[in-house]
């Protein structure tokens, strides 16, 4: 167990505002993602947490609530865990009640958590919505495109050992969830499977308006790639 939880928990030096809050809890995640796959460490989550407060600052969000979801909201992604989706929301309550923060907060975080994800949407309306849902769901799905999108997947896919590009293997259409989290195809295919589709789903105008621009960005990085896959440049 991290030190700072095993101080909270043992109700030693228990933050008693919000700055302490938030102080403890850049550090659980940092000890917690120490080692964690380059995508989805603890520069990740600080990006993510940097991007939200830029969309919050003008949105009416509670600010606790979405700075606590950006640092939570991949505590324990499903895909390093054997698919399990309970174990982030549970870590997460446990810690946040370990602070002593009042329950409601840690209810709106725990939803945050269990709805932030691309992949659950594939299969219906969303079961949770909330502005602050909206600014840290926004926040995540910009980490994904532009540069530094790019280099996250291919990231990924090296860490998977998966193909950059098979041109006889063809992006799959309107995936579903489970289809979704099974895929084993190239890297160039989950640009065409998730990555150019995140530009039209962001919920916030200063989203949109940031995705817009990194979305232009994957669109030449595409076009170049292409371009020298086939011996043209």
């Amino acid at each position: 167990m991290v030190k700072a939880f095993a101080l909270c928990e043992g109700f030693l030096f228990l933050p008693m505002n919000k700055t302490e809050i938030i102080k403890q809890t850049i550090l659980f995640v940092k000890e917690t993602l120490a080692g964690a796959e380059g995508g989805h460490d603890w520069f990740h989550i600080e990006r993510v947490w940097k991007n939200a407060l830029l969309i919050a600052a003008n949105e009416p969000v509670d600010l606790f609530v979405v700075e606590l979801g950006a640092l939570l909201h991949d505590i324990a992604d499903a895909k390093f865990h054997h698919g399990d989706e309970n174990i982030a929301p549970k870590k997460a309550e446990k810690f946040l009640t370990s602070l002593k923060v009042n329950p409601s907060t840690i209810d709106h975080v725990v939803n945050i958590i269990k709805n932030i994800s691309y992949k659950n949407s594939l299969d219906g309306k969303p079961k949770f919505k909330s502005l602050e849902l909206n600014v840290v769901q926004d926040a995540d799905r910009l980490d994904a495109i532009g540069a530094i999108g790019i280099a996250r997947a291919f990231n990924y896919g090296g860490f998977k050992n998966r193909e950059l590009y098979n041109p006889n293997i063809l992006p799959t259409e309107h995936l579903s969830k489970q289809t979704y989290k099974n895929s084993t195809a190239p890297t160039i295919n989950h640009f065409y499977e998730k990555l150019l589709l995140l530009k039209d789903s962001m919920n916030t105008v200063s989203g949109k308006k940031i995705a817009n621009k990194r979305h232009q960005f994957m669109e030449l990085y595409l076009e170049q790639f292409f371009q020298e896959w086939n011996g043209k440049l």
